[in-house]
């Protein structure tokens, strides 16, 4: 019997939660019981609009991380032997759970990170494609057989890496463990799941909805406080057991674990940070601009790698940028997520807001009608600005040269040809994804085949799908998620086989 564990919670006459997803209290799935960490140790989730606890969930350590892999280990032989149809019926049925609790999953997930419910909702469905289309991909892994030779048959045959530790971060808490979970079951690589300590509870709901679809200790998670959540990664890169680990979250973070994945040479693949140019040409259609340009910088308030964080606009259409874009963010409503007509919720914490606010200078453009509304919301909600970027100077604002996280928009115009915009946007260590808003699309192929990113947008705002790869070069980071052929293969190994002497 599954038990209620977010419980609804009232604001006046409305029901935050009207239905609750259903989980075990307090404990987490290793090798497919429900349990807990050592001495009942729990910690407590905080919605982040307005500092309530809303769930808690198991403290665990190197010792739980343990026992998680040795449940992901005891189940592997049997799970990457079944054969890869019967898997995908298996993903199949995990897929059709999730979207089944889809309005549920959605509420929780609002109310642990605080996007707005829509984008929640979207979020769900984002997820769920993953596990549809590497229920799909898996099937479709097959080798290839080469009879040049006369004598002898060489072939290859494509075969699951083992097991798979998944490190994943608060921005997306459902999308990216299905992303990563979905291709490597798909593989036939069982998993330990290790989400946000910000967000454990939405990665609960997900293994609760994988009961009765996968086999006990293929999917495995362990959560844990901020306190413990090194050692947890420690285990999972030290471990010769786990041989391929995925990361998503930041360049510092990231650049620590490859480290230590160095001692047992897993397979590596690293989703990092970003600083995405948001390139408008002077033939740009400025509507379209504007309205890329809001869907890309104020999903999820900011809150997210590939959201655009250095907007350059040429010369001759940088006012009426300016001013279409600033009429736009007008219209943004600030609020709880779980709200009516909320666009834009608050931060993660407080830690993430004072850090976003410390990067506007004091003349950035602050709406009024925001301002008022964040400071009467609390300490998480941050109003959006607009902070305008003088190139020419040797030392520009914090906001232009980092990753913000948050809803700012640096803006700076540029003069001359298209080759001295390529120049600018290639001046970062990161490259996770561009944006190029043009009329005549030669010139923006041009720019976009220019660009040191792993992807770039072209008059669209919203880029990620499970049907194309998603990563970075440069330090944001190694390998793709999604795509055809290139999620799974982070989890597959390629072996060649040759047989001799046959004399045909």
């Amino acid at each position: 019997m599954m038990r209620r564990f977010v419980r609804t919670r009232r604001f006046g006459t409305r029901a935050d939660v009207d239905e609750t997803v259903l989980v075990v209290p307090g404990k987490t799935l290793i090798g497919g019981e429900w349990v807990g960490a050592q001495k009942r140790a729990v910690f407590p989730v905080f919605d982040p609009a307005t500092g309530d606890v809303v769930g808690s969930a198991p403290d665990m350590g190197a010792a739980e991380t343990e026992i998680a892999i040795d449940a992901a280990s005891s189940a592997l032989e049997s799970w990457r032997r079944t054969s890869p149809r019967d898997r995908s019926r298996r993903l199949r049925q995990w897929h059709d759970s999730i979207v089944e609790r889809r309005e549920e999953l959605a509420r929780l997930m609002t109310l642990e990170c605080g996007k707005p419910l829509a984008e929640a909702r979207g979020e769900v469905d984002y997820g769920a494609s993953f596990v549809e289309w590497f229920a799909e991909e898996g099937p479709r892994c097959v080798g290839s057989v080469d009879a040049s030779c006369s004598d002898r048959r060489m072939l290859t045959t494509r075969q699951a890496v083992g097991c798979a530790g998944l490190i994943t971060p608060w921005n997306f808490p459902l999308g990216m463990i299905t992303r990563k979970a979905g291709a490597a079951l798909a593989a036939g690589c069982t998993v330990v799941v290790k989400p946000a300590e910000d967000t454990p509870l939405t990665a609960l709901a997900l293994a609760k909805l994988a009961e009765g679809a996968l086999p006990p200790g293929a999917l495995n998670v362990v959560t844990a406080a901020r306190a413990n959540a090194p050692a947890v990664g420690e285990v999972l890169c030290a471990s010769p057991v786990v041989r391929a680990l995925s990361f998503t979250g930041s360049t510092e973070v990231g650049k620590r674990l490859y480290a230590q994945c160095a001692g047992t040479v897993k397979k590596l693949g690293l989703e990092l940070g970003g600083n995405a140019p948001f390139v408008v040409l002077d033939d740009a259609d400025l509507d379209l601009a504007v309205e890329c340009a809001m869907a890309s910088k104020f999903r999820y308030s900011g809150q997210t790698c590939v959201c655009a964080d250095r907007f350059l606009v040429h010369d001759a259409v940088f006012d009426d940028f300016e001013d279409r874009l600033l009429r736009a963010i007008r219209k943004l409503e600030i609020g709880r997520g779980l709200d009516d007509g909320v666009t834009l919720g608050p931060l993660i914490n407080q830690r993430a807001a004072d850090r976003v606010r410390s990067l506007i200078p004091d003349d950035a453009a602050v709406f009024d009608k925001h301002a008022a509304a964040a400071r009467a919301l609390g300490p998480t909600f941050v109003a959006p600005a607009l902070v305008r970027v003088d190139l020419d100077l040797d030392h520009p604002p914090p906001c232009w040269d980092n990753e913000n996280f948050g809803p700012v928009v640096p803006l700076a115009r540029f003069r001359g040809d298209d080759d001295a915009v390529i120049e600018i946007a290639n001046r970062h260590a990161t490259g996770l994804a561009a944006y190029v808003v043009a009329g005549d699309l030669r010139r923006a192929w041009r720019i976009a085949e220019r660009l040191e990113t792993g992807m770039c947008g072209v008059n669209q705002g919203i880029i990620s799908t499970a049907t194309m790869p998603f990563g970075g070069v440069k330090e944001s980071g190694i390998g793709r998620e999604g795509g055809i052929g290139f999620g799974i293969s982070e989890y597959l190994e390629d072996k060649y086989l040759c047989f001799g002497n046959l004399h045909f």
